[in-house]
């Protein structure tokens, strides 16, 4: 029997321990954004002298591209994983134009057209429409008659005319991998041409063969077609022989940014893009935001994006709030777009403040507790964060663990997977010698469309948890997490969208000081959060913390750690419920089955 001294001491080291790990898992508000304040030096004097910003950013594409060009034997092609739209196309020209030969030289031919004969001469005049000094050319999308060029009949006069391939030849051609997919019969004829080094003259209407006959133009070509990795996976179905001769690389979307060398290149390839749109230098204090909404897009404070048509995009709605491309400027365009694209996000947040949709932040209930996910909806160009009502109730049963969502055909598999994670996490913990008394259900409250990921399994996991100790979980808190077998919390994605959907209902119903978000600790190099939640978290009226463990979570939601060898604890309190339950079942058992069980525990 413990005296009351005892007992104080053990509850005095407790609510130390409860402290510890409230301080120790809580993060400070210089960690919620990228840290910037380190370049500032190279913000305020970047520019682009002396620079090759496409050498320092595409390694890979430039040393693909000249592999390409001194390409002697085989199929003369390049598959290149990238965007398909103008703006990656131009860039990727620019990038192949470097390895085009300095010395002139003229390909194809000069096709003369007397009546019904049409003879080929050498080339001779690059003004000529079938000779070509080769370069670069590119195209999004084509149809047969702008690639292969066409016969015309004028009355009685035949007028070949063009295409682009004819524009390339001796060069180099690109173009969207989805063009060709989309029109097999042209990759079969684009392949003949390139195998065969020739061109061939084919009528347009295969029932009528051509009023004359054309003779064959010579072709040298070089192939980089571009798509994204499905793209490219289906050219390999449509023709597996050339796509294993072919070389491969990537257009590289991101840039890992580990010293001041590579924030430099970063910058520089910025503005490259601010001066190929035509726009003026950002000004110094432009940098650290563009970074943090940069964060944002790639989902690390240490990649930062090298989407040319993203970088575009920030620099020219800038431009359109200010003279200067400032911070200033750029803070009300993200502002602008925010608001233009929110108005189904403000519904839904509407909805918990006029408790249509049922969302707890202050207080404490037994197996209760709100999650934290992303609504992604079909047509909305951005997602959002909202929390979610998160319910268990446990009573005595086989120790079935029922998934509502899954019963009801509205939880995925991922969803499922993580489930069954937690429960056999909570089932070894036990160490139980027989099977768990209790059954259990879990569910989403007020959830009526299909749920899916794993994000929830650390929740569901406190939930359950709760439900079987009959200790209440702080509302103040939402959380979000996937564990695995071993209690270990695993990052999930969506943090900043999640953190702020959480934050705004808060807010919204006044900060009490109390509330905040629970997140794996590997998540925290993700984290670039609005001015407002980092605000929030420097007066310490919000608060987030970043665990490892499911250990460190059950204190910060009960006050009562998971488990202890002296004191009160979770799993003891789990454990002797089952206990009394176990007794209470034998003494109602008839006495020969309890003398059957005493007899097999003695």
């Amino acid at each position: 029997m413990l005296n009351k001294v005892d007992s104080c001491i053990i509850a005095l080291f407790l609510n130390l321990t409860n402290a510890n790990i409230l301080t120790s898992t809580q993060i400070t508000w210089q960690a919620l954004q990228p840290d910037s304040i380190r370049y500032q030096s190279i913000f305020s004097n970047v520019s682009l002298e002396d620079s090759d910003s496409l050498a320092a950013v595409q390694p890979r594409l430039l040393n693909a591209l000249a592999h390409l060009h001194h390409q002697t034997l085989g199929f003369p092609l390049l598959l290149l994983r990238s965007q398909e739209n103008s703006d990656y196309l131009a860039c990727i020209a620019e990038a192949a134009q470097r390895f085009q030969p300095e010395e002139i030289a003229l390909y194809g031919g000069d096709y003369h057209v007397m009546g019904d004969t049409v003879s080929l001469m050498p080339p001779s005049d690059a003004n000529r429409p079938f000779t070509s000094q080769g370069g670069v050319h590119f195209a999004d999308w084509i149809e047969a008659e702008q690639l292969f060029g066409c016969v015309r009949q004028y009355k009685d006069r035949i007028q070949p005319e063009p295409g682009l391939i004819h524009q390339a030849n001796g060069g180099t051609l690109i173009l969207s991998v989805n063009t060709l997919l989309a029109q097999p019969l042209l990759w079969l004829r684009l392949r003949k041409c390139i195998e065969q080094g020739r061109f061939d003259w084919y009528s347009q209407d295969e029932r009528q063969p051509l009023p004359v006959a054309i003779p064959s133009l010579p072709l040298q070509l070089r192939l980089v077609l571009c798509g994204d990795r499905d793209a490219l996976a289906s050219f390999q179905e449509l023709d597996a022989e050339v796509h294993e001769m072919a070389l491969y690389s990537e257009f590289e979307e991101n840039l890992q940014i580990t010293d001041e060398e590579d924030m430099t290149f970063w910058c520089q390839w910025t503005l490259t893009q601010a001066e190929q749109a035509g726009l003026d230098q950002p000004a110094a204090d432009f940098w650290p935001l563009l970074i943090n909404e940069a964060v944002r897009f790639t989902g690390d404070q240490e990649t930062l994006p090298l989407c040319p048509r993203w970088l575009r995009r920030q620099l020219q709605e800038t431009a359109l709030h200010g003279d200067v491309i400032n911070a200033e400027a750029l803070k009300e365009a993200l502002e602008a777009r925010e608001w233009r694209e929110s108005y189904l996000a403000d519904r839904m947040r509407d909805e918990i403040l006029l408790n249509q949709i049922m969302i707890e932040t202050e207080g404490e209930v037994v197996g209760q507790i709100n999650g934290l996910s992303v609504v992604e909806f079909p047509g909305h160009p951005r997602p959002w964060g909202e929390p979610s009502r998160i319910t268990c109730v446990v009573h005595p049963g086989d120790g079935e663990f029922t998934d509502v969502e899954r019963k009801a055909e509205l939880g995925g598999n991922i969803h499922a997977k993580g489930m069954m994670i937690m429960q056999a996490y909570l089932i070894a913990e036990l160490e139980l010698e027989q099977q768990l008394p209790f059954s259990a259900s879990l569910v989403f409250e007020q959830s009526y469309s299909e749920v899916d990921g794993d994000s929830a399994s650390l929740a569901e996991l406190c939930a359950l948890i709760s439900a079987l100790a009959n200790q209440p979980l702080s509302q103040h808190i939402a959380v979000t997490g996937s564990v695995d077998q071993f209690g270990n919390v695993q990052p999930v994605g969506g943090l900043n969208e999640k953190i702020e959907g959480f934050f705004n209902i808060c807010q919204s119903r006044e900060l009490t000081g109390k509330q905040g978000v629970i997140l794996p600790a590997s998540n925290v190099r993700h984290l670039s959060l609005s001015e407002a939640v980092v605000d929030a978290v420097k007066q310490e009226q919000f608060h987030i913390w970043a665990i490892e463990s499911v250990d460190e979570a059950l204190p910060l939601l009960t006050g009562i750690a998971w488990q202890s060898e002296s004191g009160e604890s979770l799993l003891n309190t789990i454990q002797e419920r089952i206990a009394q339950l176990n007794q209470q079942e034998i003494r109602h058992r008839p006495w020969p089955f309890r003398w059957l069980n005493w007899f097999n525990h003695s």
